[in-house]
């Protein structure tokens, strides 16, 4: 069962105060050829030399200091170092369950093309936990299934299919390393949708594995994925680009077309993070910059024609303002989003 080689990819940027939780929730996996990667991004709150301290305890971790580039450089740092059959990410700030590898290892074949996903927890820093299980149903899905029933709901859908994080999975190494180069260490957002749909589309054996939350998400209000990102609506273009490359090198035909069309409307989706975005953490330019979105004559081709479902009550009032940027309609955005925030 635990004949391959597992290496598991944490990229660490000043997370001191979790690090240690995390890699001592991977130490006590019950898989025997296990590396872990400490990929320290230029971090400066000590997190290198605590990195480096929890490799003197044990010899399956192994550090890698590099200097600062952001999390897409550490973990394709982490890939360019890893010599296991398979790979898994965790988040530094981020923990597993202990039978994480050795259950979801046993659904392991040595295929140089498959991925294990399983679910995950969002635990917050106050609150209960919310288990979040995949949409696609528990199994395992062979290449034609793949084709049929998989790949064409990737994109296009107000909640994925199936999940497009790095993380929660094993993954066969070659999946990444053959598609790591549409990764760009400029994103921020959605970044690991740049290597796991070309992955996804490459696989040729998916298990999707029934309701088991291995993986703990943390949500911390305060870190950089909560907060305003000026760049966030540039981010999003590039991030479309990259969509609009993976399916012109992957797919064919009417499966292009197909997908093409599913990307639109991912776009769609996408903006409506945008909007939330400037509406939550911009109080001093929420407006112009809302307007200026909505407003865009490319954006209001894309929005015109593709239209999208959208079953969430705060998704309907973005995606309104996406349609039709009324003033008042923005303003009306903004208390809601502001109101939402203090009572989460």
């Amino acid at each position: 069962m635990d004949g391959y080689k597992i290496s598991v990819i944490v990229p660490v940027y000043n997370a001191k105060q979790y690090l240690e939780r995390c890699v001592e929730s991977l130490l006590r996996q019950r898989w025997n050829r296990l590396e872990i990667l400490l990929v320290d991004d230029g971090s400066t709150d000590g997190s290198g030399q605590l990195c480096d301290s929890l490799a003197k305890r044990d010899g399956r971790i192994r550090t890698i200091h590099k200097e600062n580039g952001g999390l897409v450089s550490a973990w394709k740092r982490g890939m360019e170092e890893a010599s296991g059959e398979y790979v898994s990410f965790v988040d530094s700030d981020d923990w597993v369950d202990h039978e994480m590898l050795s259950e979801m290892g046993a659904f392991l074949t040595g295929s140089p093309k498959e991925i294990i996903a399983s679910d995950y927890v969002i635990e917050r820093e106050k609150g209960e936990p919310q288990y979040v299980w995949q949409q696609l149903a528990p199994g395992e899905y062979a290449q034609a299934r793949m084709k049929k029933e998989v790949i064409p709901q990737l994109l296009g859908n107000e909640n994925r299919y199936v999940c497009t994080s790095r993380c929660m999975k094993l993954i066969s190494r070659d999946l990444i390393l053959e598609n790591m180069h549409y990764s760009d260490p400029s994103i921020r957002f959605s970044e690991d949708m740049t290597v796991m749909l070309p992955a996804l589309m490459d696989c040729q054996r998916l298990v999707i594995m029934d309701h088991r939350a291995y993986y703990h998400y943390l949500y911390v209000e305060a870190s950089m994925v909560h907060k305003y990102d000026k760049g966030l609506y540039e981010n999003i273009q590039q991030v479309r680009e990259i969509m609009r490359r993976v399916i012109e090198d992957k797919l064919s035909g009417e499966e292009e077309a197909y997908m093409h069309g599913q990307a639109q409307k991912e776009y769609v989706y996408l903006l409506l993070l945008a909007l939330k975005n400037e509406a939550r953490g911009n109080p001093a330019g929420y407006r112009k910059n809302i307007a200026a979105i909505c407003r865009d004559p490319e954006v209001k081709r894309l929005v015109g024609e593709n239209p999208v479902q959208v079953e969430q009550l705060s998704n309907r009032l973005l995606y309104a303002v996406l349609r039709r940027p009324a003033g008042f309609m923005i303003r009306l955005l903004r208390l809601a989003m502001v109101m939402y925030r203090k009572m989460a």
